[in-house]
């Protein structure tokens, strides 16, 4: 393809991407290599190259823009070499015209902008919040060590504040790697790891992780445990759940197992397992600024309709978490948010709604205090953005 055919297919895909955040759509990844599978012309350079484009496109406008076109002059400005690409050619942009919109820089829209602020983060945090993501993996404990692991694979470096995670060079094929297919290694950010650990799951403990998804932090658990006491995994979403079992399976975890809740009707599916639980994670649904790194293009679709539409959720299914858990037992809530509506401001609520309750902050290897708990950013703490809270309920 020619530098003009990629940026025209660039635009292309912006538009959808635009299209989807609006609209509520695929995501960004799948909507490129949809793209890609139509394309099958382009080859794998032009695929990297095109996917750049976009990418660094997507990170430098921050409030949803018009269209793709107007996304992409807004990168032009800030690299004059893509302006001989808009050449009027059969598989190119246009001649660009002086008068025509350009999408404006920033970091985020403009109202959400204000909520990082009163939320104590700093342009120089917010700017970090779209950095280019490292790649971490998390050595399973159950079947490797993590120093053996690491003198095994090219380039592996020890991240310090979590015992059991690698940072590797990020062009790295982890999925192609025998140690993967072998279930000793699993690709998860290293504050992931290290906030599924705030409660200090002990063998023999019995663990309800109530907004399992796919079972990251399931596995996280089981290896702490050594895969001694029980985990009930759970999730309002079939198709992330079923996800699990072959992971546990590769993995080498026999104490975990599922259940699929229904919106709404959570405490009665659970009635078995009320004051039952020793720990208690909710890993809630939340807006994901804390991983625009690895999804610029969600700070597009996020509305404060729907900031408080899951600011509500959050709220409903900590009190549905709270009767889980047994007398003394803990309650892990994580977000993986840097707004205080989701973070801070939930364990208040949730402290004020449950008399008795205790906040304990986390004794974890990194973090900053935020409220009653801790948070990480990728500035900070070379982390995806993660708020954690641990609360303990009354004998």
């Amino acid at each position: 393809m020619t530098p003009a055919a990629r940026v025209q297919a660039a635009i292309d895909l912006l538009d959808q991407i635009i299209v989807a955040a609006r609209e509520g759509g695929a995501a960004a990844d799948t909507i490129i290599a949809r793209g890609f599978a139509a394309r099958r012309y382009a080859g794998s350079k032009d695929r990297r190259a095109i996917r750049e484009l976009i990418y660094e496109t997507v990170r430098l406008v921050g409030e949803l823009p018009e269209n793709g076109r107007a996304a992409m002059l807004a990168l032009v400005r800030t690299r004059p070499e893509l302006v001989p690409a808009f050449d009027g050619t059969p598989y190119g942009p246009a001649p660009i015209d002086p008068a025509e919109p350009v999408a404006e820089p920033g970091t985020a829209p403009r109202w959400l902008i204000k909520l990082l602020d009163s939320s104590g983060l700093d342009a120089d945090e917010q700017e970090a919040l779209l950095w280019r993501a490292p790649l971490d993996i998390r050595v399973n404990r159950l079947k490797a060590d993590p120093m053996e692991i690491a003198a095994e694979l090219p380039g592996a470096e020890p991240i310090g504040f979590a015992p059991d995670a690698l940072r590797l060079p990020n062009d790295t094929n982890v999925e192609q790697l025998p140690a993967f297919k072998d279930g000793q290694i699993e690709v998860q950010d290293a504050g992931s790891q290290l906030v599924a650990l705030a409660a200090r799951p002990e063998r023999g403990h019995h663990v309800i992780d109530l907004c399992a998804g796919g079972g990251g932090k399931t596995l996280v658990l089981a290896a702490a445990m050594a895969n001694h006491g029980s985990i009930l995994a759970c999730d309002t979403d079939r198709g992330r759940l079923q996800r699990l079992p072959p992971r546990a399976e590769r993995a080498g975890v026999s104490i975990a197992e599922i259940r699929l809740l229904n919106p709404g009707q959570e405490a009665a599916i659970l009635a078995d397992q009320t004051g039952r639980a020793d720990i208690v994670l909710v890993d809630a649904p939340c807006s994901g600024t804390g991983t625009w790194r690895r999804n610029p293009e969600a700070r597009w679709r996020l509305t404060p309709q729907r900031l408080d539409k899951l600011v509500m959720t959050q709220r409903h299914i900590m009190g549905v978490a709270a009767d889980l858990v047994r007398p003394g037992g803990v309650l892990v809530y994580v977000v993986c948010s840097l707004l205080d509506d989701e973070g801070a401001g939930q364990v208040d609520a949730f402290l004020d709604a449950f008399p008795g309750w205790t906040a304990e902050v986390p004794d974890l290897a990194t973090g900053s205090p935020r409220g009653a708990g801790l948070r990480l950013t990728p500035l900070s703490h070379s982390t995806d953005g993660f708020f954690v809270a641990k609360m303990i309920r009354p004998w």
